[in-house]
């Protein structure tokens, strides 16, 4: 496969990269630890994105983003990436997940309301998906919501709620119909976060942020003008809500990932080898695994261009999304360990008593560990490439 950009597309990347070097915000995203400052910090340069035209690269013109093609979005993001510009981090799940799901299939009301304040970096949404003894099995959820007028009375618990506390909204499923088969029963809801009977307990992880947090429904009372799409129809949306994050989601990922490789390269250059050589990529092994590590950067790209090509004549991501997400997941946890092995002891010395990391190669081996867990572990991307691509029996 020869990928070659049209002179439109190459003017769109000379207009992205010199708007983004003019405007890229030169100070640090705060101490990993501080969520309320991360959350101003990254709301502030949305924005300035959103200010400029540069927010939503993927959304339609009609609600307030660039609309830009499949080839212009990974040009956006390879030029995001060149120049160190911020994840999008607390602004995640609103520009990822919610956003795209309700354009895809939330009513012109829900559209009107919510994506200008999404692009705009006015509101911060969390996820309300996973539960204690539903991760993985996403439609063996048992959080209950029982209609009772104009309103959706919901009780359980969900985990691993993505910025819980700092939100303001909430992609919530519930189970609606506990009689129907387990894909049927479920309802997408927009959930407003700090209504009466919510409780909210953050989760203190290995990297030592508070990301992540449980959350408690004690007949929280939602408005039925807040389901997306029907009620027990919340399969079909939630798995437009999955498709995006494997799909076009982690796109800029895969180009920082190149580039924190690029890095590494740079410092096994700099720091001791093993066995008392002068530098680590002194070292054959070392240099065998770093070669093998670009080689795979590159495969990866080059999937991910096809999987652009094949979705450009499609409505969704299919599974080869799956594929890349499996492959990246995967790549990036042999990276993070490579990483330790070539810094060998500061790296490790690095690690805070309370498992936090203020070395930036410690934290992110610490937090790619969930790699192969969030967004749907391994083993189900697993599941998805075997049944949808390969054919094979449930």
């Amino acid at each position: 496969m020869e990928l070659r950009f049209t002179a439109d597309e190459e003017a769109f990347r000379s207009a992205a990269r010199r708007w983004l070097e003019q405007n890229v915000p030169r100070e640090k995203r705060p101490e990993i630890g501080d969520i309320r400052a991360r959350r101003v910090y990254d709301m502030t340069w949305q924005r300035r994105m959103y200010d400029a035209g540069w927010a939503g690269i993927n959304w339609p013109k009609e609600y307030g983003g660039r609309g830009a093609t499949l080839m212009e979005q990974l040009v956006w993001y390879e030029e995001y990436a060149r120049v160190g510009a911020p994840d999008v981090n607390t602004g995640f799940v609103g520009l990822k997940h919610a956003g795209p799901t309700l354009i895809a299939c939330g009513s012109e009301e829900q559209k009107k309301f919510h994506l200008p304040k999404i692009l705009a970096g006015d509101v911060v949404w969390c996820q309300g998906f996973s539960e204690p003894n539903a991760g993985s099995d996403l439609a063996n959820l048992q959080t209950r919501a029982v209609v009772d007028g104009d309103d959706l009375v919901v009780t359980g618990q969900k985990i691993w709620t993505s910025f819980g506390q700092i939100a303001e909204w909430q992609e919530l499923l519930v189970r609606t119909d506990p009689n129907a088969p387990k894909h049927k029963g479920i309802t997408w809801v927009i959930c407003p976060m700090g209504l009466p009977g919510m409780d909210v307990r953050p989760i203190k992880t290995l990297a030592g942020n508070q990301d992540f947090c449980e959350v408690f429904y004690d007949g929280v009372r939602v408005p039925l003008a807040n389901v997306v799409g029907k009620v027990n129809d919340g399969w079909r949306v939630a798995m437009a809500t999955l498709s995006f994050e494997r799909g076009t989601a982690f796109m800029s990922e895969q180009v920082r990932l190149a580039r924190h490789l690029d890095e590494l390269i740079e410092v096994a250059g700099r720091v001791p080898g093993p066995s008392g050589r002068a530098r680590a990529i002194d070292d054959d092994e070392i240099v065998r695994r770093l070669a093998r590590a670009k080689a795979e950067v590159e495969a990866m790209r080059a999937m991910t261009y096809r999987s652009l090509s094949l979705a450009a004549r499609t409505s969704m991501p299919g599974a080869e999304a799956s594929m890349i997400r499996l492959f990246f997941s995967e790549l990036i946890q042999r990276i993070d360990a490579l990483a330790m092995e070539i810094i060998g002891q500061p790296g490790i010395a690095s690690f805070a008593p309370d498992g936090s990391s203020h070395d930036p190669w410690g934290e992110r081996y610490l937090t790619g560990l969930s790699q192969t867990i969030g967004g749907g572990t391994k083993e189900i991307q697993r599941n998805i490439i075997g049944e949808r691509a390969l054919g094979l029996p449930r």
